[in-house]
């Protein structure tokens, strides 16, 4: 029989299938459908730093009636309607979710900034989670602001909270830095215990009739996964974590990419959230079945069989690479 387990963070999986952070984990019913197709673990969605503001510069608000300090502490934050999920409301749903499911629940941070938001993190795993995700979406814009400046932020955060629990704790990144194996590396050397590559930064657009902002989401497409591919393939071996790819899984040839770079776990959510948790044991059927054909026992026999320090030509993840690929392309007569 084909062994579609894994093990990622610690935690023993019945196959490399994990729902990312989105709507799909809001609901419990939701999550059990997932479960119940064979997703393998829910990321919940994200408890942002801004909420944990919000909510604690309104408690203040409330002690000291009479100021008029609230609304000038609270400009520099977007509209509070968009915090309307309390942080007191994530944990009981934590809970929620670990009491209807049998599969792992990993929580989810969304921040920067060192402080006492990241008390949460502890907060998250009291409420029951198995493990936690900080995802750290950072724009930066300043001038001024160097890219070691961000990285020893970003770096002395992980520390912070990996000293605040003792569950594993996996770190979502974004492939803009200068030397990303570098910075993966002290990441790794600050406690992560899993990276998650790549975090989707979502673009504004400009409504030309209106003279506004637009701020859409885009689903993402298979293509996209080639980025997190390529890096995962090109680190594995070389840091002591475990890697899960997310953005652009689609379907079992994905998912069975993603295992061959290096990954433990391929995370998901546009297609589940287009196609619904049926799309799960398709995909599951399909990589059995590609398995089975190629006399694959299971998914732990192919991890890492194509990353980087594996394949015969090590040198197409790199510069050599870019040179070829444009050297193919012929134009139309």
């Amino acid at each position: 029989m084909t062994d579609l387990s894994t093990v990622y963070l610690g935690l023993n999986l019945r196959n490399p299938l994990v729902a990312s952070a989105s709507p799909l984990s809001r609901k419990v019913d939701r999550a059990q459908q997932l479960e119940e197709a064979g997703i393998a673990a829910i990321v919940m969605y994200s408890l942002f730093e801004e909420q944990i503001i919000h909510e604690s510069l309104e408690l203040d608000h409330y002690l000291n009636r009479g100021s008029d300090s609230f609304a000038e502490a609270l400009s520099y934050l977007p509209d509070g309607g968009l915090y309307r999920i309390s942080p007191e409301k994530y944990l009981r749903h934590v809970t929620s979710l670990k009491k209807a499911l049998t599969i792992p629940v990993i929580g989810s941070l969304n921040g920067v900034s060192q402080g006492g938001w990241t008390d949460y993190a502890r907060r998250i795993e009291e409420a029951g989670a198995d493990a936690l995700e900080l995802n750290m979406y950072y724009i930066p814009t300043d001038i001024h602001t160097t890219s070691s400046d961000i990285e020893t932020m970003k770096v002395d955060l992980v520390a912070e909270v990996k000293s605040s629990i003792k569950i594993p704790l996996a770190v979502k990144i974004s492939p803009f830095a200068s030397s990303l194996p570098n910075f993966a590396k002290r990441l790794v050397e600050a406690g992560a215990d899993g990276l998650v590559l790549f975090n989707r930064f979502y673009q504004p657009d400009f409504d030309l009739e209106e003279l506004e902002i637009v701020h859409s989401l885009d689903l993402s497409v298979s293509s996209e996964m080639r980025l997190p591919l390529r890096w995962i393939a090109i680190l594995y071996g070389k840091l002591n974590v475990d890697f899960a790819l997310t953005s652009g899984v689609h379907t079992y040839a994905d998912v069975l990419k993603a295992m061959m770079a290096g990954a433990k776990v391929a995370m998901m959510a546009s297609g589940l959230l287009q196609f619904g948790e049926e799309l799960i044991g398709s995909i599951l059927s399909y990589l059995e079945a590609w398995m089975k054909a190629r006399d694959y026992e299971s998914i732990k026999q192919m991890q890492g069989s194509m990353s980087q320090s594996s394949v015969r030509e090590p040198e197409a993840f790199e510069r050599a690479n870019y040179m070829k690929v444009l050297n193919s392309f012929h134009t139309l007569p």
